[in-house]
């Protein structure tokens, strides 16, 4: 094990050449990042997702109430134990001829058969009420987060000039206010990655792990190797459109259309503008040519900017979808009252497998695909573009 450690801890890796893990101990005149500081982020993402469960009972479920939100869920299909067996135990979605099969022994037409597995599927889908108080939730700390960290950064001199983030790295003291921003920040990350395993398993499941696993990964890379002014940067540049979008989806949740509507267009023009605009000119553009310039390269540096890169390309692939769901709400809106939400109404993380199965009106167009922001579909985000208003009414 200390053979083991000691190669993962090796110092050439993480740090420039010629500064030692010795060098960044603390001493009476300065505070560095230790790496055991973030043992902190466990429990704390612990409790980040207990006081999530309190909010949400006693906080976001009586305003959902408030704005007349009904917690009841989709239909429920009439029992009938052999349905039942083969949902269970055998597919959740039975082709042609198993459904020819069953029609023929219990003597149901095909589409009443077809009709029990939406309905039976569709129950295991989370109420309008379920999903408006977890976009509460998100909405109320990243907003909280946001504020930390635009009042935070406003004080330093990287937010202004980048360079900053290298002169004197990596023997830059850590203050107790950029410190408590990492470990908040990394401990809501850890929560959301844990909720994904206890929430409904949504059709993004995989897309959201990874985006989850790539950010809890750049905070502790950039906390153990001292990159954290550059961290800050990020960290803050993507909680501003994180907002929006709870907010839009929120409005959805209570049918308020044009709410929801102007919402929406506001996220996408900041997401566009802050990930693929802000993002590569900011912060891209420190990390790959001035930090090469102030500082050079080293192992960890390679992975920190492929880590971040990464990010960019998700930004890239959701920015798209983005413009495809405006591009067909647009389009469907030249007939009567467009509803971008409606096509995105769980857009990002909040895309339920069973989402693409529900009854909808015949006027509507279905959409089979998935979210901006956490997304594994195939041609824009899961849900339903139609002339009705901005609401969840499936």
């Amino acid at each position: 094990m200390a053979g083991i450690l000691a190669w993962f801890w090796n110092e050439r890796f993480w740090l420039p050449h010629n500064v030692t893990w010795a060098d960044l101990k603390n001493t009476d005149e300065a505070t560095f990042p230790q790496a055991e500081d973030l043992y902190l982020a466990l429990p704390l993402a612990f409790c980040i997702f207990m006081i999530r469960l309190v909010f949400e009972r006693f906080i976001a479920r009586p305003c959902a109430l408030g704005l007349k939100i009904q917690a009841n869920g989709p239909q429920k299909a009439q029992p009938n134990a052999i349905l039942e067996k083969v949902f269970t135990a055998i597919t959740k979605h039975p082709d042609e001829k198993r459904l020819e099969g069953l029609s023929k022994q219990l003597d149901w037409d095909v589409r009443t058969i077809q009709r029990w597995f939406r309905q039976r599927r569709n129950q295991e889908k989370p109420s309008t009420l379920t999903r408006f108080c977890e976009s509460m939730w998100r909405f109320t700390f990243n907003l909280y987060i946001f504020t930390y960290g635009v009042r935070f950064l406003k004080k330093t001199s990287w937010i202004w000039n980048t360079r900053e983030c290298w002169y004197n790295y990596p023997y830059q003291p850590l203050t107790v206010d950029l410190h408590y921003y990492y470990i908040v920040q990394l401990s809501f990350y850890l929560s959301l990655l844990f909720s994904q395993f206890t929430d409904i398993r949504r059709k993004d499941f995989l897309v959201m792990v990874i985006h989850h696993l790539a950010t809890i990964s750049l905070i502790t890379f950039s906390y153990v190797n001292n990159m954290a002014r550059v961290g800050t940067l990020v960290m803050c540049l993507h909680d501003a459109a994180d907002i929006l979008l709870e907010a839009a989806k929120m409005a959805n949740y209570a049918k308020c259309q044009r709410l929801c509507n102007f919402i929406f267009v506001i996220f996408s023009l900041v997401f566009i503008s802050s990930r693929l605009g802000v993002y590569p000119v900011w912060v891209l553009n420190t990390t790959l040519f001035e930090s090469w310039e102030i500082v050079g390269p080293y192992p960890s540096w390679w992975v920190f900017n492929f880590l971040l890169l990464l990010l960019q390309v998700l930004h890239s692939f959701w920015s798209y979808l983005i413009v495809k769901i405006a591009c067909r709400a647009i389009s469907k809106g030249k007939s009567g009252k467009w509803n971008p939400l409606h096509v995105s109404k769980d857009d990002r993380s909040d895309i339920e497998s069973s989402s693409d199965e529900e009854e909808v009106p015949r006027s509507a167009l279905k959409l089979h695909s998935s979210a901006t922001n956490g997304t594994n579909g195939t041609n824009g985000t899961n849900g339903y573009l139609t002339g009705t208003p901005c609401s969840d009414e499936h």
